[in-house]
């Protein structure tokens, strides 16, 4: 992939990443190069999981601020390396040197930013997610590409 500064449409999202609501955490992509994505996860009061998570102070569950991250890292790694979403999915691997900053409350916006530390098969990427300027938390993850056809789970092949 050539170095692209370009953003992705919300219908592009759809057509790399296998997620859909309620699990869809990416709903804009504003930067995409080699290097780094930066996208967008709007929080809404919408959000299925404010109804149970702490519904009298509703705040994003930690988890879901880091399978944005990780999402907004499939885009890049799908992208940056023309894999084709159909033949292929990332699966998350890992989780490491989680930090979480500051709550984040519907209304706020997210803003995914992730560099890859390493490429290949096994990716290995660090992501921070901010509100306005403020950092609300940070990771680094590995993820792995893996064909759609390797993926039939034993059930599948009976």
């Amino acid at each position: 992939m050539t170095t692209d500064t370009s953003a992705i449409s919300s219908a592009e999202i759809l057509s790399i990443l296998p997620h859909r609501f309620p699990i869809l955490l990416v709903d804009k992509v504003l930067e995409l190069a080699e290097d780094k994505v930066v996208a967008i996860k709007n929080v809404s009061w919408g959000e299925p999981y404010f109804q149970g998570h702490f519904p009298d102070m509703p705040i994003m569950p930690g988890v879901l601020i880091v399978e944005a991250l990780a999402q907004a890292g499939g885009v890049l790694a799908l992208k940056s390396e023309s894999i084709n979403p159909d033949t292929h999915v990332m699966f998350f691997l890992s989780i490491n040197n989680v930090k979480f900053r500051k709550t984040v409350t519907p209304g706020d916006q997210l803003r995914l930013e992730v560099v890859p530390l390493r490429k290949g098969k096994v990716w290995k990427m660090r992501g921070e997610a901010f509100v306005d300027e403020t950092l609300v938390c940070e990771a680094e993850f590995m993820a792995s590409l893996v064909a759609r056809d390797e993926n039939t789970s034993s059930a599948d092949k009976t």
